[in-house]
């Protein structure tokens, strides 16, 4: 099995959108090769790094000068010796390396270059390949290429021209494109000219400006045939406030929240407005879609305006106002300028760098070099649980059912940062996957759009959208295959429905399980409950009665009418994150135990275990029939043990990389 360790941090979306992509294209190249995802920044120095985080995009925001100024800092020859000057990170980075041996270490972050130049500085030869992964365009700090590593892989060839000018041998230097997701390079389909009675379909990404966007939005929709796709975030009184503004022009404007499907939208837009980030200029790059940048953070976006202007991929503008004249003149004369910018962008984009770089990774993991049987200092900590092998179909995608039934440790209440959660679904996904769940469904809110209560949660992005709904299922699905591919993980699509009152009587949350489809929010309980059984989902009552332990209203509706719901449910929650409704048990309601997960901390909660083969349908029978059903406090103190085992303070933990993710050993019932 190849090991690669994959070092990122939290500083901008580009290195970490890198670190995930490569990741994912890596355990697509090659089923059994293993890649693991690690900001040693966030897990060596924990609240400062939070904070040094929120700095950073505090200065980005509303002092961006200042962000240039300091970046530019970084160039200074004394700055740049204090680069690996990082005595905690370095310590752990150590303990990795020694006690999982990867067969290469890729960075996509500058610092760790620095730190790995450090800890091998009286050493032998490194025991790794290294690789780095060059975020930037064209405006390179220099802190991305002082620090030697086997290869430079860049995303175009003027970023190469800097590297080789600032010192680098060229045979170090690969021109591989930025790592994009692999579904960019998935798309056949050619998008339709922007003539005659096609709709100019303009994609705009509101992330900073936002109080000149309304201005903007109304100068675009002056333009005959534009129908816009805004982004606004999650800024739940932006959303609102343009929802209202363009009221009017509906059929002609799409307004989004967060969304998790921004590859799908750059593949089906003709023009992209949004800053010069790393992240979304590259991958309008391999989309294939017209930018125009109305915002440029002085620093590493330099050059990501500059790729634009100097390869005329698009247009780059001062002002607000000027946006439109843009976009008019991208239009005119049978769409003119557009197709030369589309030709253009055909000429550089390389939508599969991702795969490429993964093969380059690979092929050097496969590597003979010196070194390379570096001796194992640390012992391999033992695993938190006693678990059986998994059975695997051969494919990676959609898993088979056990030979016997097994324990199964499930969650089957998760929100994700499509409702009110703090994670997104692929974190949910290696969050939940990397501390050996065996099935977990993932259930954002969904509420009533008749319901006041449901149209205000709705705009404060509290709830799924009406608009989002089919890309969270997208989105869901594709993940699911990964979870199996990667941790042999069963994951379900789900909804809570929302059935918000204005007394907790009249509230009620519904769980629907396993769904294959969305669900019309505004039917009546009974009929959403016929849907999911329609669907062969499971329908759950959720936090059914009094909670002691959570803040928040008590939804307390479905219980006060058990009567004529119990012969309607599949299941009731007993225990609801620390809270246990005693009530639920004494009336031998058939159960299951959930953690209403929305942050990190509430995996510290109640767990449903079920004894049965590894198979979506055998779980649910066992929910359904409430037999071979039981419930279990998670705690998981293995990342404290290992933390303390290699001598760091509390509070940091050790990461668990390359361990086999195995499943809870079978009991009898």
């Amino acid at each position: 099995m190849k090991k690669i360790l994959i070092l990122t941090a939290g500083f901008g979306d580009g290195h970490n959108a890198a670190a995930r992509n490569l990741r994912d294209a890596i355990e697509l190249v090659d089923e059994d090769a293993r890649a693991e995802t690690v900001d040693l920044f966030a897990d060596s120095y924990g609240a400062f790094n939070t904070l040094a985080r929120k700095t950073y995009l505090g200065m980005v925001a509303y002092a961006p000068r200042l962000w240039g100024q300091f970046y530019s800092l970084l160039e200074n020859p004394f700055v740049e010796k204090q680069l690996g000057s990082f005595t905690r990170l370095q310590a752990m980075l150590e303990k990795i390396l020694a006690e999982t041996q990867p067969d290469c270490v890729v960075s996509t972050y500058p610092i760790y270059g620095h730190v790995i130049k450090k800890i091998y500085a009286n050493h032998h030869e490194r025991p790794f390949r290294f690789i780095t992964i060059v975020t930037d365009s064209i405006s390179i700090n220099s802190a991305w290429f002082r620090a030697p590593s086997d290869y430079f892989c860049v995303p175009n060839e003027a970023t190469a021209e800097v590297l080789i000018k600032g010192g680098v041998l060229e045979a170090h230097v690969k021109v591989t494109g930025f790592p994009v997701a692999p579904i960019f390079a998935d798309n056949p389909n050619e998008l339709p000219q922007p003539i005659g009675d096609e709709p100019r379909r303009v994609l705009y990404v509101i992330n900073t400006g936002k109080k000149k966007a309304g201005k903007a939005i109304d100068r675009l929709l002056e333009i005959d045939d534009v129908h816009l796709t805004i982004t606004a975030g999650r800024d739940p009184e932006l959303r609102a406030k343009l929802i209202e503004r363009t009221r009017d022009q509906e059929h002609r404007v799409k307004i989004l929240g967060w969304t998790n499907e921004m590859p799908k939208l750059l593949m089906s837009h003709h023009l992209v407005i949004g800053k010069a980030g790393g992240a979304t200029v590259q991958e309008a790059i391999a989309a294939r879609c017209p930018m125009i940048v109305n915002q440029v953070i002085p620093g590493q976006e330099e050059g990501n305006a500059e790729l634009i202007q100097k390869f005329n991929l698009g247009a780059v503008v001062e002002k607000n106002k000027e946006v439109a004249e843009a976009v008019e003149m991208a239009f005119e004369k049978r769409a003119t300028l557009w197709n030369e910018w589309r030709k253009n962008l055909k000429k550089i984009s390389r939508p599969d760098a991702a795969r490429k770089i993964a093969e380059l990774i690979l092929d050097e993991s496969a590597s003979d070099f010196p070194g390379g049987k570096a001796v194992k200092l640390f012992e391999t900590t033992p695993p938190r649980l006693m678990r059986t092998p998994q059975p695997s179909n051969g494919h990676g995608k959609t898993p088979v059912a056990a030979a016997a039934p097994q324990m199964l440790l499930c969650d089957f209440h998760i929100h994700t940062n499509y409702s009110d959660g703090k994670l997104s679904v692929p974190e949910i996904i290696d969050f939940y996957g990397e501390r050996g769940f065996d099935c977990i469904c993932i259930t954002d809110h969904l509420a009533d759009p008749r319901r006041l209560l449901g149209k205000i949660t709705e705009l404060a992005n509290c709830t799924l959208g009406q608009g989002q709904v089919a890309e969270y299922f997208s989105v869901i699905e594709r993940e699911r295959q990964r979870a199996w591919r990667r941790y042999k993980m069963l994951v379900m699509t789900g909804i809570e429905f929302n059935k918000d009152g204005y007394t907790r009587k009249t509230s009620a949350h519904l769980l629907g399980i396993d769904l294959k489809a969305p669900i019309d929010p505004s039917l009546e309980i009974p009929e959403i409950i016929e849907k999911i059984h329609e669907q062969g989902g499971l329908a759950v009552a959720s936090h059914p009665h009094i909670m002691k332990s959570e803040w928040g209203k008590n939804t307390l509706y479905l219980w006060e009418n058990q009567e004529k719901y119990a012969p309607l449910l599949d299941a009731w929650e007993i225990a609801n994150r620390n809270n246990i409704f005693n009530d639920v048990g004494l009336k031998r309601l058939p159960f299951i135990a959930n953690s209403d997960f929305h942050k990190p901390k509430h995996i510290y909660s109640w767990k449903t275990l079920i004894h049965a083969e590894k198979d979506y349908e055998a779980i649910k029978d066992c929910v359904r029939c409430n037999e071979h059903v039981a419930i279990t406090l998670y705690r998981d103190f293995a990342g404290a043990a290992r933390g303390a085992k290699h001598g760091f303070e509390p509070g940091v933990t050790m990461p668990q990389l390359f361990e086999e993710r195995l499943s809870l050993q079978a009991v009898n019932h």
